[in-house]
């Protein structure tokens, strides 16, 4: 993991995870110690993995964690008494918040550690690839709109819009949404 931020209003427990993390090679880990300081944080950088020690002074740390959970892509761990590990887990675990209980296991934690990993890794893989569907949808959309403007002020068929716009980007050695883009700044003006 390369970026990690723990938040806890316990001291204490940043030296615990730090050690915790350091034998995982966590490059850089940094740290809040109210919920307020842990959103603005995960507003300003990216991380992998946010860990969160509640409660905290400001919050109890719940609703930061689906914060977390469903704005970003990071995998967010929520650490809480035993007895509030169920209830809490029923709770947000369908968002994607691993819970895990205190005394903290080692064992667990790894684990908990390796799942959120690997959750990270394949959503940014599926965050990557719906910006590359969304891409190909707004140049199908600039594309049409280009052929909607040949077909309405030179009169021509679709295949002959189709064709004409494949024929100028072959011609001009570009792109036929480059093609469609200045097609459509030529006549929407």
């Amino acid at each position: 993991m390369d970026n990690v931020l723990i938040i806890s209003s316990n001291e204490q427990s940043f030296g615990q995870f730090s050690q915790l993390l350091k034998a995982e090679r966590c490059s850089r880990t940094d740290t809040a110690q109210s919920c307020s300081e842990g959103r603005r944080l995960i507003a300003e950088r990216e991380y992998e993995l946010i860990i969160i020690n509640a409660p905290m002074k400001d919050e109890f740390g719940d609703l930061l964690a689906l914060d977390a959970a469903q704005k970003t892509n990071s995998g967010v761990m929520l650490i809480v008494r035993h007895d509030l590990e169920q209830e809490l887990e029923s709770r947000v675990s369908k968002y994607g918040v691993f819970v895990i209980g205190k005394p903290l296991s080692k064992t667990i934690f790894y684990k908990a550690l390796r799942l959120l990993e690997a959750m990270h890794h394949r959503v940014s893989g599926v965050r990557r690839e719906n910006v590359k569907l969304q891409k190909k949808i707004d140049d199908i959309r600039i594309i049409n709109r280009a052929k909607c403007i040949l077909m309405e002020y030179l009169s021509m068929t679709e295949p002959q819009a189709h064709k004409y716009l494949e024929r100028q980007a072959m011609d001009l050695r570009v792109t036929k949404i480059e093609v469609a883009k200045r097609l459509l700044s030529t006549y929407e003006n």
